[in-house]
C-alpha cells in the first residue's frame, strides 16, 4: 500500500504595514552645506592641496548626492579631492572589485567628476600596545587632507559605544584588506575597544580635515548629516550610535517560530541580513540569540547588487538551490575569512522551492500543527515597513498601534513552481 504525504497546511496570513521613525531630510545638499559652513577648518587648507575623500560600500541613502556635493565643496575652496574606496576586504579585496561596489552605489568617475583611486596598497603608520599595527591607505596618504564619509549605526558583530561609524571607517575601512584582517584577527583575544583605541592613534596623525557623519530613520532615509571636526570623532560616533539605534526599524513581534527574509545581501547589510533585526548572530567573538528570538530563518534570494557575495547566509537555517546557485563563492569566502567569521559563509541545506524549503522548517520547529506558528515574511532587514504574519499574531496587531492590517488572512501564495508570490502591498 503507497502512502502518499500530506502537504503542509501552513497558516493564514496577512499583510501588515508598519509605522517606523520618519525623519527624511528633503534637501540633502542644504543640510550637508549648512553643517559643514559652521566647522572652522578653511585655516587648515591651502588652494591646490589635494583631498583624499574615503567613501564606503554599503547601500547608504543618498550617498552620492552626499558624496558629489561634499566634493562640489571642497573644489569650491581650491582643493583637488578624489575618491578612495574604505571598505575593507568588500569588492573580492580587488581594486576593480572595489569600483565595481561603487559604481552600483551611483559612484564613478565620470559621475562625480574626480578620480577614483582604488589601489590597495597600505602602510602601517602605528602599532598598539596591544601589537595591532594600524595599517592605512597609501593613496589615501599621498593626499594633502583626508575626509570620511560614513553613516552610523549598530554593528552586527558586535556591541562597544564606538560600532559603524566614522571611527570604524578610518580604522578598518582604509586599512584595506590588510587592516580588516589584522583588526578581525585581534578581535578574537581583544575587545572591540581596538577601535577607539586605534582611532585616537591615527588622529593624532593630523591628516584628517573632517568627517561627515549620515543617519538614516526607520524607513533607511537619510535624516540627519553632521559634519565631524576630527577631534570630536569618538565622542559624536557614540552619541549618534545611541541615536541611530533608536531610530532604526525592527520586526515588531517576538518569539517568531520561522522567519522568511525574500532577499539578503551586502548591499542590505554587512552579513546579508542584519542581525539587530534578525536577532541572531554566531562567530568566534560572540553568540547572541536575542529578540525577535527566531526559532528557523529561511532565506529565499540574494540581492543582484550583491555581485554574488552571500556572506551572511550561514546565519540561515534553510535556503533555496537558486541562492546557492547565485553565489560568488570566491567574493563569499574572501569577505567571510577576512571577518575571521567562516560560520556566515557555510551553505544551509538548500531546497528547489520556497514550499519544500518551508515545509521543513515546519518539520523542525517542535510544534504538533502549524495552525498554531508564529510565522513572519519580509523583504529584506532594511525594509521593515511591510511585513506579512500568520493569524496567531491577530491579538498582538490589535495592541499595537504602530502596526495596521492592510490585507485579509488568507493562505500563503504559492506560484505554479511552489515558490511564494510577491511580497508587495498590492498582494
Amino acid at each position: 500500500m503507497t502512502h502518499t504525504k500530506k502537504p503542509v497546511k501552513f497558516p493564514d496570513m496577512a499583510l501588515v504595514k508598519q509605522t517606523l521613525f520618519s525623519s527624511r531630510i528633503r534637501d540633502i545638499p542644504g543640510a550637508l552645506l549648512s553643517s559643514l559652513a559652521v566647522q572652522p577648518f578653511l585655516n587648515k587648507i591651502k588652494p591646490g592641496e589635494t583631498v583624499a575623500v574615503a567613501v564606503g560600500s554599503r547601500g547608504i541613502s543618498g550617498i552620492d548626492q552626499v558624496l558629489f556635493h561634499c566634493l562640489s565643496f571642497l573644489k569650491g575652496k581650491g582643493l583637488i579631492p578624489f575618491i578612495v574606496p574604505a571598505m575593507g576586504s568588500h569588492g573580492g579585496a580587488t581594486a576593480e572589485g572595489q569600483c565595481v561596489v561603487l559604481a552600483k552605489l551611483g559612484i564613478t568617475e565620470s559621475k562625480m567628476g574626480v578620480p577614483i583611486s582604488a589601489n590597495m596598497g597600505v602602510e602601517c603608520l602605528d602599532e598598539l600596545p596591544s601589537g595591532l599595527k594600524l595599517f592605512f591607505s597609501k593613496k589615501a596618504l599621498e593626499a594633502d587632507h583626508i575626509v570620511i564619509i560614513n553613516r552610523v549605526k549598530p554593528h552586527t558583530k558586535f556591541r562597544a559605544d564606538i560600532e559603524s561609524g566614522l571611527c570604524k571607517m578610518l580604522t578598518i575601512g582604509l586599512g584595506k584588506s590588510a587592516g580588516a584582517v589584522a583588526f578581525h584577527r585581534y578581535a578574537v583575544q581583544q575587545p572591540f575597544k581596538i577601535i577607539e583605541d586605534a582611532a585616537r592613534a591615527i588622529l593624532k596623525q593630523g591628516r584628517i580635515l573632517f568627517g561627515i557623519a549620515l543617519l538614516e530613520d526607520g524607513y533607511g532615509d537619510l535624516a540627519h548629516i553632521e559634519a565631524v571636526l576630527p577631534a570630536s570623532f569618538i565622542d559624536r560616533d557614540k552619541t549618534l550610535l545611541r541615536e541611530a539605534a533608536g531610530n532604526m526599524g525592527r520586526i515588531p513581534l517576538d518569539f517568531i517560530d520561522i522567519l522568511i527574509i525574500d532577499i539578503i545581501g551586502k548591499d542590505v547589510s554587512g552579513i546579508g541580513m542584519d542581525s539587530n533585526v534578525t536577532g541572531r548572530h554566531r562567530d568566534i567573538v560572540g553568540d547572541f540569540y536575542v529578540a525577535p528570538h527566531v526559532k528557523r530563518i529561511f532565506v529565499r534570494d540574494l540581492s543582484p547588487d550583491s555581485d554574488g557575495n552571500g556572506n551572511g547566509i550561514g546565519l540561515a537555517d534553510f535556503t533555496t538551490k537558486r541562492l546557492v546557485d547565485a553565489l560568488n563563492m570566491e567574493k563569499t569566502y574572501v569577505n567571510a575569512v577576512t571577518a575571521i567569521s567562516p560560520e556566515k559563509a557555510a551553505i544551509p541545506m538548500h531546497f528547489d522551492t520556497d514550499r519544500k524549503a518551508l515545509e521543513v522548517c515546519a518539520a523542525t520547529i517542535g510544534l504538533d500543527s502549524m495552525a498554531k506558528a508564529r510565522m513572519v515574511r519580509i523583504k529584506d532587514t532594511g525594509r521593515l515597513e511591510l511585513l506579512q504574519v500568520s493569524e496567531v499574531f491577530k491579538r498582538e496587531i490589535l495592541s499595537n498601534p504602530n502596526l495596521k492590517q492592510i490585507a485579509p488572512w488568507r493562505p500563503m501564495q504559492f506560484d505554479d513552481h511552489g515558490n511564494l508570490m510577491e511580497l508587495s502591498a498590492e498582494s
